[in-house]
């Protein structure tokens, strides 16, 4: 992404997520902060605000107008905006599609939010949790005869939302090359988390998915597909959906494969399971990593945070780098020639607001003006 710049109105989650990989991917992200973000405190210590590496920060006061003729101007001068606002809220700034447009007629508009632009909740609030909760994702996640388990915010800020806009604007940015028109790209996160749903409408639509949570092949249901606890209250993950990787699963717990119901019959999965809790629960979790290391059975211990970045593959796969002295997960994919660069500084709020400006042509006393006007803000304001 070497060459394209991308400006980024300061938000929560997905939006950032999108400026920390596209930066990471070698674009030149500028994010616009608010100015009253000085006032109110980071929200968390900017040593750990590993989402906000290698940006570029401006901060600017959007309500004052000659701060909206800044921000247009950047978008005069980039490839792409992001902005994760409420429908309305930029238009009502003056930073709308059409009034960047008017600047920039190539620029791709990225637009993310939980509902999307339209449709009767578009104006209300809400969470990951919320968005997935009204597309069957929260519903189908869960223990049997328990309530639906949220899943982190991994589905609809991150899987739904994020990748999703980033998927948009690359496929925006491809078709403006040869139109030389740019637009709009609206992301919403029930929308992608709902797209996300594919294979599971695809299963229920051939009558291979049960309305019961746990009752089923993907959802911790069936026996060969879940997490078992270990005699040090540590947990197995298995996969062994295929035949050969239940044999292979089955021989490495020590039972013989021949005694055992079958395990495409629902109504043995229990029977299954319970045979399977009580050999997992005779060893340590270690003794069963070692166990499987070399059997293609696809049976894995869980990590916590810390033991995965100890782990060796992960190790070897440079899955997670370090800044300073935090560790962080590296960017991906991987290049075979070009490369990505996840070891980038985190800026303060407004850190470049004076270099951004000047670049913008901007006097040094124009700047000053602007500073000491409260029209754009730095670290020193």
């Amino acid at each position: 992404m070497a060459g394209f710049r991308v400006i980024e109105m300061a938000s929560l989650g997905p939006v950032p997520f999108c400026g920390m990989m596209l930066a990471d991917l070698g674009a030149e992200v500028i994010r616009i902060e608010r100015t009253d973000s000085f006032a109110a405190g980071p929200p968390i210590d900017p040593r750990f605000d590993f989402l906000s590496r290698g940006r570029r920060s401006i901060a600017l006061d959007l309500k004052n107008p000659q701060a909206v003729e800044i921000a247009l101007r950047l978008a005069a001068t980039a490839d792409v905006l992001m902005e994760g606002l409420r429908p309305g809220v930029m238009e009502r700034l003056g930073l709308g599609p059409q009034e960047c447009f008017g600047r920039n007629a190539a620029l791709v508009y990225g637009r993310m939010t939980g509902w999307g632009q339209t449709g009767p909740l578009a104006q209300r609030a809400g969470h990951d949790i919320n968005y997935i909760s009204m597309n069957g994702v929260l519903h189908s996640i869960g223990t049997r005869n328990g309530p639906p388990v949220p899943p982190i915010n991994l589905i609809g800020d991150y899987g739904g939302g994020a990748m999703f806009l980033i998927a948009g604007i690359l496929a925006a940015l491809l078709e403006a090359r040869s139109s030389g028109k740019g637009q709009v790209v609206d992301a919403g996160m029930l929308d992608g988390s709902s797209y996300l749903m594919t294979t599971i409408h695809m299963f229920n639509a051939a009558g291979l998915w049960r309305p019961e949570r746990g009752s089923n092949m993907l959802d911790g249901g069936a026996p060969y597909y879940g997490v078992y606890e270990t005699a040090d209250g540590q947990y197995m993950a298995v996969g062994a959906i295929e035949p050969k990787f239940y044999r292979e699963f089955v021989a490495g717990l020590g039972l013989d494969i021949s005694t055992l119901p079958d395990p495409q019959d629902p109504a043995n999965w229990d029977t299954l399971r319970d045979a399977f809790t009580a050999a997992f629960r005779t060893r340590t979790r270690e003794a069963w990593t070692a166990t499987y290391i070399d059997l293609d059975a696809c049976v894995t211990p869980v990590l916590s945070i810390e033991e995965s970045v100890a782990n060796d593959h992960n190790r070897q796969r440079d899955n997670f780098v370090s800044c300073t002295e935090f560790v962080y997960p590296n960017a991906a994919p991987r290049f075979s020639r070009t490369g990505t660069d996840a070891r980038r500084s985190i800026p303060r709020a407004g850190e470049h607001s004076r270099e951004i400006l000047r670049e913008l042509e901007f006097t040094d006393q124009q700047v000053n003006d602007l500073i000491r006007g409260q029209v754009a803000a730095g670290p020193e304001s």
